[in-house]
């Protein structure tokens, strides 16, 4: 096949949406190869496409023959960092126009770090190219070669050739990949992927077991009375954070914050080890309380039980909330609220003290709200 004929055919596959590629990793590893295969020599390709993420700037991915694809994100915080700023992929974005220089020159060593750092590892030729989306948003593909004599004019044609139906095929995954990280920032990675599978419409749900988690911080009312909003919503992103990553780190999932109240739960599959997933429940609860005893004098109650709910949506015909209710999940809340009264930072169900691996301790049966019976209240043993 000519090299014209090759380019083409890579054109046409991007233009029709690059099928077989999953995902942002496979459509620039065939991009790249493909490029090699039609005599550009391409020895570095790297796409970054900034998103919106509440911690992430963007991600990029680089490929090379001799190490394949890989894949970095770059903290929200680089931007307006030196490392950012300094970067042709900065120029890139803000000028919106190619950048092409020969690595082997003096004044391009000069011109940006990265390319002092590019031709001390041999690279002769550097190609950057804006990669803009419908939306006005610019993104950027580079690409850099070792060849001696560099990009040649053919080799150029080339690369431009390849970047419109790029930008398009790019659009697209970022979109999907957009959807996907702002519903699960905002309802959970599992609910999220429900929702994109097209579980959207009311009264759509699953009944499921689950290890119930509720907490909520002590002392919450006396304290956004008397405090600037300022000072209430930075004292629960810290109280908060304390308890988010020891949840999910144990395969628990957070599905609503509720004022300074967090619900979330740790599913049991069909054939699960329930001991196994309490054990993983109450080892979260270990962190999270560690975590919030260093942020001293503020303190959490939170409660764990095991029981059936319905996971799935409720609200009006045109505004939704993805959650779980159900007779467990007001008892989990219940049971949280005997914290303070039992003067324990960590109560369980007897459900829970009955699978947990660890001993417990019985504080006694329990009247609660709404709860037709008493129920049996634990308390882990150190």
């Amino acid at each position: 096949m000519s090299r014209e004929a090759a380019i083409e055919t890579l054109f046409d596959w991007l233009l029709d949406g690059a099928p077989g590629a999953a995902a942002a990793p496979d459509v620039v590893a065939r991009v790249g190869a493909d490029l090699r295969a039609a005599g550009v020599p391409v020895d570095r390709m790297a796409a970054f496409v900034t998103t919106l993420h509440p911690s992430v700037l963007g991600r990029s991915f680089r490929w090379s023959p001799e190490e394949g694809i890989k894949v970095g994100e770059l903290p929200l915080g680089s931007f307006g960092g030196e490392q950012f700023t300094k970067s042709p992929i900065n120029d890139l974005i803000r000028g919106k126009v190619e950048i092409h220089a020969r690595l082997d020159l003096p004044a391009s060593r000069e011109r940006y770090p990265v390319f002092a750092e590019f031709a001390d590892k041999g690279f002769t030729d550097y190609f950057g190219l804006p990669m803009p989306f419908t939306n006005g948003e610019v993104h950027t593909v580079t690409f850099v070669t070792r060849a001696p004599a560099g990009f040649s004019e053919a080799d150029l044609v080339a690369l431009r050739r390849v970047i419109r139906p790029l930008a398009r095929v790019g659009e697209i995954l970022a979109l999907r990949r957009v959807a996907s990280t702002l519903l699960s920032t905002y309802v959970g990675h599992n609910s999220g992927d429900l929702i994109l599978a097209g579980r959207i419409h009311r009264g759509d749900f699953e009944t499921m077991r689950a290890v119930i988690w509720f907490s909520d911080l002590r002392g919450f009312t006396e304290m956004s009375s008397r405090a600037e909003p300022r000072e209430v919503i930075d004292t629960l992103n810290r109280v908060f954070e304390c308890q988010v990553p020891a949840i999910v780190k144990c395969g628990g999932e957070v599905l609503k914050f509720m004022g300074d109240g967090l619900l979330a739960i740790f599913p049991l599959a069909e054939g699960a080890d329930a001991s196994k997933v309490v054990d993983l429940a109450l080892a979260a609860a270990d962190d999270a309380l560690a975590a919030v005893a260093a942020l001293a004098p503020l303190r959490i109650g939170l409660a764990l039980h095991v029981g059936e709910l319905a996971y799935g949506n409720i609200g009006s015909s045109n505004r939704l909330d993805f959650t779980a209710i159900g007779p467990a999940v007001n008892i989990a809340a219940r049971l949280e609220g005997l914290t303070s009264k039992l003067g324990r930072a960590l109560v369980v169900s007897e459900d829970v003290a009955r699978l947990a691996s660890r001993a417990t301790e019985d504080l006694g049966a329990f009247e609660l709200k709404g709860v037709p019976a008493p129920v049996h209240v634990h308390a882990p043993c150190c």
